[in-house]
């Protein structure tokens, strides 16, 4: 069933060092849950676009038979692109901050750097490994990865983002997960680094991994942690939240439920993730005092990294304080 809710006549969105871009009243659906398809639910939480600082506020529930998280109703398929332009935080281009340009450079090659020493607890890469990342973005991680190890490199994202610079040893699919033409049992490593909050049939898309993934392959899974510290500190504006783009929340029960019921077996099971969690942090706190307004990061990078350094003693301590990330490891179930 489609229903269209009212919402604000179109307004400007906050584009960051982009511009504004206009973003008119979205055309919502009624889904079931993604877990185990019940349309039975309770209200969860209300959420807004605290990062862009779109206008709209969406709906939360919490499923009566499995307890998935996921939001109720949904912007539609062929509306939501429009809420990933380059105001969006994967896919900003913006690199000149100034005197602060090498410290946002060296945070962003930590994170790819993050990512593969998560990978190397399982993985050890080599110019004959296959590599899949689904939801790359500018493919940044594939790159580093390539550059490392030599690895053949593939990434799946529904935003055509092929001409950035990163994506030259890159074979780029654009489109939906599991429309790409993969062939069965191809990929050593796949990861999804924050991509299954976003995936409108993420059970689809597991089913597609563990086809594409060899019988001796590795799945990588990070995702926000609902069950927290930082969604219990910030509630509705938890930066986790992220609506309309996050269509599903999971905490450690429903993300492990996932996995298994798709036929994969857990192999670990992190309390973090590469994302860091003062991300979370600073934007929580900066999302309670703007109330929706958008937060321009161009103008918010200095308080960023001043925050930083103020909460060192506690983000020193991320992977085992239960923050804000979760990571599962899997491989295909016998």
């Amino acid at each position: 069933m489609t229903v269209t809710l009212a919402a604000p006549a179109p307004q400007s969105r906050m584009g960051g060092d982009t511009g504004e871009v206009t973003v008119s009243a979205p055309r919502l659906e009624e889904v079931a849950c993604y877990l185990c398809g019940s349309r039975e639910y309770r209200p969860f939480i209300h959420a807004e676009d605290d990062l862009c600082g779109t206008p709209g506020r969406y709906r939360f529930v919490r499923c009566s038979n499995c307890d998935l998280v996921y939001q109720n109703p949904r912007v539609t398929l062929d509306a939501i692109g429009a809420y990933y332009d380059d105001a969006y935080i994967a896919h900003r281009k913006k690199r000149d901050w100034g005197l602060l340009t090498p410290l946002f450079e060296r945070a962003m090659n930590k994170l790819d750097v993050d990512k593969q020493r998560i990978v190397a607890r399982h993985v050890s890469l080599t110019p004959a490994s296959q590599v899949l990342d689904v939801g790359c973005a500018v493919g940044s991680f594939l790159a580093h990865l390539h550059r490392h190890s030599g690895a053949r490199v593939t990434g799946v994202d529904f935003k055509d983002l092929a001409s950035a610079a990163t994506m030259r040893d890159v074979e780029f699919h654009c489109g939906l997960f599991y429309d790409a033409n993969l062939a069965p049992d191809r990929f050593d490593l796949i990861t999804m680094w924050h991509f299954l909050e976003h995936d409108y049939d993420p059970m689809r898309s597991l089913a597609t991994a563990r086809r594409v993934l060899n019988p001796d392959g590795t799945l990588v899974i990070e995702v926000p942690r609902l069950d927290s510290r930082t969604f219990r500190w910030f509630g509705d504006r938890w930066p986790g939240l992220q609506a309309p783009q996050h269509t599903a929340l999971y905490d450690r029960d429903t993300l492990l439920r996932a996995v298994r019921k798709s036929g994969f077996e857990v192999i670990e099971y992190l309390p973090y993730g590469a994302f860091p969690a003062y991300f979370y942090l600073f934007t929580g706190a900066a999302f309670r005092l703007l109330k929706g307004r958008g937060l321009k990061l161009d103008k918010a990078i200095v308080p960023y990294f001043i925050g930083q350094l103020l909460t060192l003693p506690l983000t020193m301590f991320e992977t085992r304080l239960n923050l804000a990330m979760q990571t599962v490891v899997c491989r295909r179930a016998a």
